[in-house]
């Protein structure tokens, strides 16, 4: 099953960095964001990729032609040549499509452009690449099976960054501090789409996947939710970056499973 990744975004909260490279190439320990999202899929045995890119695309192609020099020691003849002699060879057992969406494209846009891409009579995953968390990708997969609906998407309770306040009238009755988890579901990437979700996209560069078309999914009853009550955490803004490096450093990460 192919894995879509969408990482054509500008990423403007997390400006900090996205001046000088897209947000999926801003690192996470010591490999990008990018790399980590991929490495949880292959982990599950979903190894064929295809990325969506749009603004700095050029640097993420860079990344993945450059991979094994740049994660590898070399040894450079330049007598005759130069010769570049690889050593300890990192190399990916990945397949990874490259595909270029446009600067402007919206998330459904980017969807609908690379159906190409995506085999005949097949299920397919989307993500973001700005996104980590530790779902059972298997259970996911069965789940979507076993309601034979058009799509899946992951359910998240994330913990909220502000503090909670039960008010009556202008009298606070209670004061719950930060990290209390929100109390309804929201959209946390990781979805699964049946082939015939590329009917409700266009190729205009305003369709949002998130809008019309998902809303339309679920008026016609094609859109199940997969609740998912670990870790999910997206990259959003600077704080949520060094959040994730944090935990990363500290040996913490839950969505290191390999």
């Amino acid at each position: 099953m192919k894995i879509v990744i969408l990482c054509g975004g500008k990423g403007t909260r997390l400006k900090e960095e996205t001046v000088f490279r897209p947000k999926p190439l801003v690192n996470v320990g010591e490999k990008p964001i990018l790399w980590h999202i991929m490495k949880y899929y292959s982990f599950y045995g979903y190894k064929d990729f295809i990325l969506c890119l749009g603004y700095l695309g050029e640097m993420i192609k860079n990344y993945f032609i450059q991979y094994d020099l740049m994660n590898s020691d070399l040894t450079i003849d330049f007598t005759n040549g130069p010769v570049i002699e690889i050593h300890r060879k990192q190399s990916l057992d990945w397949q990874v499509t490259l595909a270029d969406t446009g600067i402007q494209a919206m998330t459904g846009c980017r969807l609908k452009r690379i159906e190409s891409h995506i085999g005949k009579d097949t299920d397919f995953m989307v993500t973001y690449g700005d996104g980590l968390c530790n779902v059972n990708l298997r259970e996911l997969y069965e789940f979507h099976r076993s309601h034979g609906c058009l799509a899946t998407v992951t359910g998240v309770r994330p913990l909220s960054r502000f503090g909670e306040l039960d008010v009556q009238g202008d009298q606070v009755c209670n004061f719950s501090e930060k990290n209390q988890v929100t109390r309804g579901w929201i959209n946390g990437g990781y979805f699964i789409f049946r082939r015939e979700f590329f009917n409700y996209l266009t190729n205009e560069d305003s369709c949002v996947m998130e809008r019309e078309p998902l809303e339309n999914l679920a008026k016609n009853g094609q859109l199940k939710i997969f609740k998912h009550r670990g870790f999910w955490q997206c990259m959003d803004t600077f704080r949520d970056m060094e959040q994730l490096n944090k935990l990363w450093q500290q040996g913490q990460a839950p969505w290191e499973v390999w």
